[in-house]
């Protein structure tokens, strides 16, 4: 029994699970770059398991009437619907194009979520046992920030893992 834990411990040392929160901004494509390029490298010896994380926002909730009284038709729902899963193979089209080089030093999950993406952010990081939760700053100014919340700030107080914020450089 003790050899199976040895091993287990073996392989914990030995890969990496990196969560990197991705969406539609350039902020984050910057933060899986540096990612990549600081995080997982040849010159690493520790596998990597590099998992992309998209979180979709919630559905809206639908009444079968809208405010002004109109039906949502069926096919109304259904394009939302559709126009949301565009987004999330484009970004992750975009994200493929960011790690192509890396992926014969790695293995690559994709995951998507749905919902608040503060919540669903902290418990995949937990759900995946992440070792270290990467994301993109939006650089928010005060008044933006203190609106709408900084979900980097939420994570870096609720996940168990380390945080890496990444700002992208001014051009």
């Amino acid at each position: 029994m003790g050899s199976l834990m040895e091993e287990e411990v073996e392989k914990m040392r030995k890969e990496k699970r990196i969560v990197v929160a991705v969406d539609e901004s350039e902020e984050s494509m910057y933060a899986l770059s540096w990612c990549l390029t600081n995080l997982v490298s040849d010159a690493n010896k520790t596998k990597s398991t590099l998992i992309l994380l998209y979180v979709k926002p919630p559905p809206p909730l639908y009444n079968s009437l809208d405010a002004a009284g109109y039906l949502f038709a069926n096919d109304v729902v259904g394009a939302m619907e559709k126009y949301g899963w565009d987004l999330v193979n484009s970004v992750m089209a975009r994200a493929e194009a960011v790690y192509k080089d890396f992926s014969s030093i790695m293995s690559v999950e994709k995951k998507v979520g749905t919902g608040d993406a503060k919540d669903v952010i902290c418990g995949a990081v937990e759900k995946l046992g992440a070792d270290i939760l990467v994301m993109g700053s939006h650089d928010y100014g005060f008044f933006k920030r203190a609106l709408l919340g900084s979900v980097s700030d939420h994570c870096a107080k609720h996940v168990k893992c380390p945080v890496v914020v990444v700002k992208r450089p001014r051009d």
